[in-house]
């Protein structure tokens, strides 16, 4: 099933042409009486001729498309907006063109690592072919809200929420890589009913309740860890560069000892998290 144009005329001069005809019909009945049965059988058919043509005036509104049906067969669709005369008889049904969005519901699923995760989107879509649209599913709009759930629980199932340190695709950390490989998936599961999908989108991403503690616990360790990483690297360099100084300018000869010492000082006043409290040393190392 693909749509395809109907036949139709312009729905103005229809019009005129049913007015003509029923007007014609009703000046040869009234000439016709009780004289002339020629007339009244004349009269009879041309009001007829124009009641049957008046059943095909139809109008189509903007962003809507028509679907023509005769008898069972589907003879065509119109889409541009108007008033129209196509053929009488027909079954009109109207689908409409207009851009919409589904939000979903949040959906528990497990990612790649099995981890329970919340997660929902949201689905921009319109219809492009009325044909399929109305006779390939029962209901588009249902299906699109079905089809777009389970393609949401699919792309979840295909990533893992969060490697960490690691390298790779994630939920969290790949949001247009995702989105595209959603609007990709939906797309091939919607285009049996005449739908594009225009834009797809995550709106809802976070853990389970029942396990966002541990994982928060998680989180904060691994930031906790890369900023004292951070900090060493910062403490060791400034301990070589003070040491280099020294010894270039000749303030103070240092052994091995001494530097260890000076070393030991410097990391801990860098280091720590609270204020160093100095210690004034009266005597000597030896």
């Amino acid at each position: 099933m693909q749509e395809q144009r109907a036949w139709r005329a312009d729905g103005f001069v229809g019009l005129l042409v049913v007015l003509a005809l029923i007007v014609g019909g009703a000046w040869f009945l009234k000439r016709g009486i009780p004289l002339s049965p020629s007339s009244i059988v004349t009269g009879v058919f041309l009001i007829a001729v124009g009641l049957v043509l008046s059943l095909g005036l139809f109008v189509v509104q903007p962003n809507n498309a028509v679907v023509l049906v005769f008898f069972g067969k589907y003879v065509g669709s119109v889409r541009e907006p108007g008033f129209y005369l196509s053929i009488p008889f027909t079954v009109r049904k109207t689908v409409t063109l207009r851009v919409r969005n589904f939000n979903s519901a949040k959906l528990k699923v497990n990612d790649q690592q099995g981890n329970p995760i919340e997660i929902a989107g949201v689905i921009v879509f319109r219809v492009v072919d009325s044909a399929k649209a109305l006779f390939e599913v029962d209901n588009h709009e249902q299906f699109v809200e079905i089809q777009s759930e389970a393609a949401i629980r699919h792309i979840a199932s295909l990533y893992p929420y969060d490697l960490f340190e690691a390298e790779g695709f994630t939920l969290r950390g790949n949001t247009e890589e995702i989105a595209a490989e959603l609007k990709k998936d939906l797309q091939q599961r919607l285009a049996v009913a005449g739908v594009e999908v225009m834009d797809a989108r995550l709106t809802h991403l976070a853990y389970a309740p029942e396990i966002a503690a541990a994982m928060l616990q998680r989180q904060q360790a691994s930031a906790i860890l890369a900023a004292r990483q951070k900090i060493v690297e910062g403490a060791v360099g400034m301990v070589q560069m003070a040491i280099r100084q020294l010894e270039a300018q000749g303030i103070v000869e240092l052994d091995d000892e001494r530097k260890a010492n000076m070393v030991n000082n410097l990391m801990v006043a860098i280091v720590s998290e609270r204020g160093a409290q100095p210690v004034l040393n009266a005597g000597t190392l030896y």
